[in-house]
């Protein structure tokens, strides 16, 4: 399995390391609860090193990104700002999303998925030739995420003195950059929070530096909690290259406009446009006592109308929650049923996020 060059310290944190996406992760430093609750009153740091940073450059980046993304990075026109996005296959299902980071008229970087990294890079590279562009995959970069309310005075401190104060300044979805270093206001908590992308050395420097004033570092396991608590999908749970963005709530990362931009997958999903959908993404809430789970049937009038893509605990809520995707006409509110190993338990179908910037944010109606 690979390692961040974060490995040695989580190990000697006491981390409990795990197998994730072929990465050896920590999943938690002894308590997955006290982890998420770090990040959701105080300050927790997450290594992400895992994912992939890929550096575009050339005359006609745009146009090539423009031509593999479904949003439109022209709606992005001044460096220092960011976008999310997804890649389709020519089907209109989901290979992957990302955040696209402008760093000038010619040059972008992009952030991927650890487990479609290397998958990510290949197909850049098939179409990099055709427009001219140069693709440089930085693995001597680190990403360290720093989020919860507190993120931004302890992040303060201990960047470098030209960065500190425009980095505390930053709106959310933008960045700034000094040579390699990268301070994106982004994250995957549903709480303030950046994402620190580093040489290697600076990025131990800054680990260490950020542990010793209390900042708490936090496993994988929390951080699927708290980006289930938010709302936020996970590739391979919430989509796949199966999924199409219209039926999993991301249809809002779909530009169509201007209509003369051709997009991979774009014939797929315009064949659809306009129809009703035959499923929808909602979040479920257990009214009972349990833990939903990955790939539980959801049941309404005892007809089958659902499956959990992502289930879990909400520490911050003290009830099962679930991301999942039903038929389209469950209507917000409705109380249905999810098997759980053979009990048919009470959920609420509800409007996701659940929890953000540490309050419960869901609506049921």
């Amino acid at each position: 399995m690979k390692r961040t060059p974060l490995y040695e310290q989580h190990v000697a944190l006491g981390g409990k390391m795990v197998e994730f996406s072929g990465w050896e992760m920590p999943l938690h430093y002894g308590s997955q609860l006290r982890e998420h609750e770090s990040v959701r009153t105080r300050c927790g740091m997450f290594d992400v090193s895992h994912m992939g940073v890929i550096d575009l450059s050339g005359a006609r980046v745009e146009v090539m990104l423009r031509f593999l993304l479904s949003n439109d990075v022209a709606r992005i026109p001044q460096a220092g700002q960011a976008q999310y996005g997804l890649m389709l296959n020519a089907n209109g299902g989901i290979s992957d999303d990302l955040i696209a980071y402008r760093q000038g008229k010619d040059r972008f970087f992009l952030v991927v998925n650890a487990g479609t990294r290397d998958k990510a890079v290949a197909w850049i590279r098939v179409h990099a030739p055709s427009y001219g562009v140069r693709v440089a995959e930085r693995r001597d970069m680190m990403i360290l995420a720093v989020q919860g309310p507190k993120a931004a005075s302890q992040v303060q401190r201990y960047l470098p003195e030209g960065l500190s104060q425009q980095a505390v300044e930053l709106k959310p979805f933008h960045f700034l950059q000094d040579g390699d270093w990268r301070i994106a206001r982004t994250g995957y908590t549903g709480e303030d929070g950046f994402e620190l992308i580093v040489p290697e050395e600076n990025g131990l420097t800054l680990w260490e530096s950020l542990l010793r004033s209390g900042v708490a570092p936090i496993g994988l396991g929390a951080r699927d909690t708290l980006r289930l608590e938010a709302g936020m999908h996970l590739y391979g749970h919430d989509m796949d290259g199966k999924t199409s963005p219209l039926e999993t709530g991301l249809a809002w990362t779909v530009a169509w406009e201007p209509l003369d931009r051709d997009f991979i997958g774009r014939d797929a999903l315009e064949a659809h446009w306009g129809e009703p959908v035959a499923q929808k993404r909602v979040g479920l809430l257990l009214l009972e006592r349990g833990v939903l789970r990955d790939h539980q049937a959801l049941f309404w009038q005892g007809k089958a109308v659902g499956m959990i893509s992502s289930g879990g605990f909400s520490p911050t809520l003290q009830r099962g929650i679930a991301l999942a995707r039903v038929a389209s006409e469950i209507a917000i509110g409705t109380v249905c049923h999810v098997d759980m190993r053979g009990r048919m338990m009470e959920v609420q179908v509800v409007r996701p996020p659940f929890v953000r910037m540490g309050k419960a944010v869901y609506r049921a109606a």
